[in-house]
């Protein structure tokens, strides 16, 4: 018992970090589902020079903030009277300008 005191005092950051982690495994899991990212080599670095960042919450928020967008689009194009012909034709005209805008 009074070596895990001291590793606890001398140790406190890694002990607190495992805390969390449990506490996240324990409480946070019952209410939320779990998803893998895969992200390359380069990112992975430079996320861990930034240690200190919860990526985890960096991309819940993201996938939120997406769903959101997505359903105002849902909600929007619900409510449009357009045909799919009609979208398509709106495409093709944007796509055009934009190349003689952007390209010459």
């Amino acid at each position: 018992m009074f070596s895990l005191q001291i590793y606890l005092i001398n140790n406190r950051m890694p002990f607190l970090k495992a805390l969390n982690m449990c506490y996240h495994i324990i409480i946070c899991s019952v209410n939320m589902g779990n998803i893998t990212l895969s992200i390359p080599k380069e990112v992975h670095e430079e996320m861990r020079h930034f240690s200190e960042v919860k990526w985890s919450e960096v991309a819940r928020k993201a996938v939120i903030n997406k769903l959101e967008t997505l359903k105002i689009a849902e909600n929007l194009a619900k409510k449009s009277k357009l045909t799919k012909k009609d979208v398509e034709e709106f495409s093709r005209k944007i796509k055009l300008e934009a190349s003689k805008r952007f390209l010459v």
